[in-house]
């Protein structure tokens, strides 16, 4: 049974390189065997859109991202694998999105806020060269994850701010609309080690120092020999750390295979030596996906009908997702049935109750239901109405944190994102409450 939805995007900006592999496409296609995980992979083309101008390069690279995802063992049948742009409904709640967002909030983003500092250092005016896209980037971001409900995204630490404010955005929603998003999680890869590049430095099209995954086998072999190192002569011991080349090699090592080249620098290894054990055990694991590749990559066509049927998939979920958020803020037919309401209070909303009661049994019981009165959770019986009060007091208090430990007294009604959302709301209007 799938209990935990994944989501993992890639912008579509440049060629996938080593980095790119160890980082995020390795660990990502390995995660979405998992049985208990639904994972969602796309290719991020609308936010290859804020810093790429050049049209064939976007979709060069779109080409090139869904081919090495294909190649490297993702399983389209097994997740859901799409094109961000495929996907109309995700600019529209983007806009949904962007109405409960506070400036404010958006103003701290940490892009915005290095572009501004950079303006602001060099005299110009402080929103020289940004535009809209890159302002609201984690608004885009947000709309991502929410549409899809994804409970995690495995995201470095320099994105974790993107996903805090995609929580933010989706509290923002649920507390005005009702519980309609699940509030995700970021799932930081401390474990990912960067791969440095050429000169040493991480791995990064910006420094111009990538080794590009499936060059061909003998520019594969050129770049590598063309790794800075020191000047130690063969015979000399090496250290290992601050090596690039050991550094390379230990990503795409056993630890018994890193071991024995450890030993091998300490030893005194030439550096040619170095460099050409290196380029062996890299292309010992690239080699095969190189050739799934390159068969990939001369057949567009098959990669878009791959990307198309993953749309589908997606938009199965998505297309009924949005008509509820248009329902829920009033985008609504005319001749729907439903007989306009003028609220008598502006900024007062329905929100989810507890509501405690004693039954025939002479035994007390609550309950939590959302704004239109749906059952989600239900308690057991309780001999006295303190004990009763008590663990639902707690519940509001702490939300989804004490639910396992109480889950002995209580039926869950719903599914975990509704219940998730309903919470999270309650928490919310509770902090906004005078003491």
């Amino acid at each position: 049974m799938k209990t935990q939805r994944v989501l993992t995007g890639i912008t579509t900006s440049g060629t996938p390189h080593l980095g790119n592999y160890v980082g995020a496409i390795r660990p990502t296609v390995r995660a979405s065997r998992l049985a208990e995980v639904e994972s969602f992979y796309f290719l991020a083309d609308y936010h290859a859109l804020i810093k790429v101008g050049d049209p064939a390069r976007v979709q060069r690279s779109t080409l090139e991202i869904a081919a090495t995802w294909l190649a490297c063992g993702l399983d389209p049948e097994k997740v859901t694998f799409y094109r961000q742009s495929d996907i109309p409904e995700i600019p529209e709640l983007t806009w949904l999105l962007t109405c409960v967002t506070g400036k404010g909030m958006l103003n701290r983003a940490h892009a915005y806020k290095a572009s501004v500092d950079k303006n602001t250092a060099a005299g110009e005016d402080p929103d020289a060269g940004v535009t809209a896209g890159l302002f609201m980037y984690p608004v885009l971001m947000a709309a991502d994850i929410l549409m899809f409900n994804a409970h995690t995204v495995p995201v470095g630490r320099d994105q974790v701010q993107h996903i805090e404010m995609a929580r933010d955005i989706a509290a923002s929603y649920n507390h005005l609309y009702g519980a309609h998003f699940t509030l995700p999680e970021a799932a930081i890869e401390d474990n990912v080690a960067l791969l440095p590049g050429l000169d040493g430095r991480k791995m990064s099209k910006s420094y111009d120092n990538t080794i590009p995954l499936f060059v061909p086998r003998d520019q594969l072999r050129k770049l590598i020999m063309g790794i800075l190192t020191d000047s130690k002569a063969p015979g000399e011991p090496k250290a290992v750390a601050g090596s690039a080349v050991y550094q390379l090699f230990q990503a795409f090592a056993s630890p018994k295979e890193s071991d024995e080249f450890a030993q091998a620098f300490a030893q005194g290894i030439a550096w040619g030596d170095a460099k050409q054990r290196l380029f062996e055990r890299l292309d010992q694991e690239i080699s095969p996906l190189r050739t799934v590749y390159e068969e990939l990559i001369q057949d567009p066509a098959r990669i878009e009908q791959t990307l198309q049927q993953g749309a589908a998939k997606a938009r199965a979920i998505a297309t009924p997702f949005t008509a509820r958020l248009r329902q829920a803020v009033g985008l609504r037919s005319l001749d729907s049935g439903q007989t306009p309401v003028v609220a008598t209070k502006p900024g007062k909303v329905a929100l989810p109750s507890f509501k405690q009661y004693r039954e025939a049994d002479q035994r007390f019981y609550f309950k939590l239901v959302d704004a239109q009165g749906q059952l989600l959770l239900q308690s057991a019986g309780f001999d006295s109405p303190k004990a009763a009060a008590q663990s639902m007091a707690r519940i509001r208090q702490e939300g989804l944190a004490c639910l396992g430990e109480l889950s002995a007294e209580l039926s869950f009604q719903a599914a975990p994102e509704a219940l998730e959302g309903a919470l999270s709301q309650l928490l919310a209007t509770d902090s906004k409450s005078p003491e």
